[in-house]
């Protein structure tokens, strides 16, 4: 299929850093409506939120053939709860406590829609990766969360940014845990015919 238009269903800075990275020309455009989480299982609820971000955007779009739309989401998953994005520091702070000296896992899901034989189609998978923190203690918490990175993510913390000195190792997939599995996202969309670098 050739690809004319592509649009990432996300306002999160890191991951529109991992595709401009990955030489993917797209453009941005955001929905408006408040996550639900509907569903249980971590991969199931991150499927579930990526398209949701697909369904806000596809109605503004042109129904033709070449557009193709990305929406992703991420998740932390510690011991089968899920922690979202803080609310306050002290919420940043809490949960860092949690996690530090121990193993937990970062999900993101893709969806991919693009239109075909005169419908959209959609296509979502999600990624796992288990990331280990060192022991930190609580003085070293409370200075992380007070520059206010831990804010807008997911866990309470940025692998790539201040706290990555404190990851121990992880199993799989690094990009994921920034918030976009690109490997895998080129792999799925060859699969489905799709050339992201157009």
């Amino acid at each position: 299929m050739e690809t004319k238009r592509i649009v990432l269903a996300s306002a999160s800075p890191r991951r529109r850093e991992l595709l401009e990275k990955a030489g993917v020309s797209f453009e941005i455009m955001t929905g408006n409506g408040e996550e639900k989480i509907t569903k249980t299982k971590p991969s199931e609820i991150v499927e579930t939120l990526s398209k949701d971000k697909v369904l806000q955007v596809i109605n503004r779009l042109p129904s033709e053939p070449g557009i193709v739309v990305i929406g992703a989401d991420t998740i932390v998953v510690f011991k089968d709860k899920v922690l979202g994005k803080p609310s306050d520091k002290k919420d940043a702070q809490e949960t860092l406590k949690k996690l530090q000296g121990n193993t937990h896992q970062v999900y993101t899901g893709v969806t991919l829609a693009f239109y075909r034989d005169e419908t959209w189609e959609y296509y979502s998978f999600s990624e796992c990766t288990d990331v280990t923190f060192y022991p930190v203690d609580e003085e070293k918490i409370r200075i992380y969360t007070e520059t206010g990175e831990s804010m807008d993510k997911a866990g309470s913390y940025g692998i790539q940014g201040l706290w990555g000195i404190y990851v121990k190792g992880i199993c799989g997939d690094y990009n994921n845990v920034v918030g976009l599995p690109v490997a895998r996202l080129f792999y799925e969309a060859g699969k489905l015919g799709i050339d992201l670098r157009g």
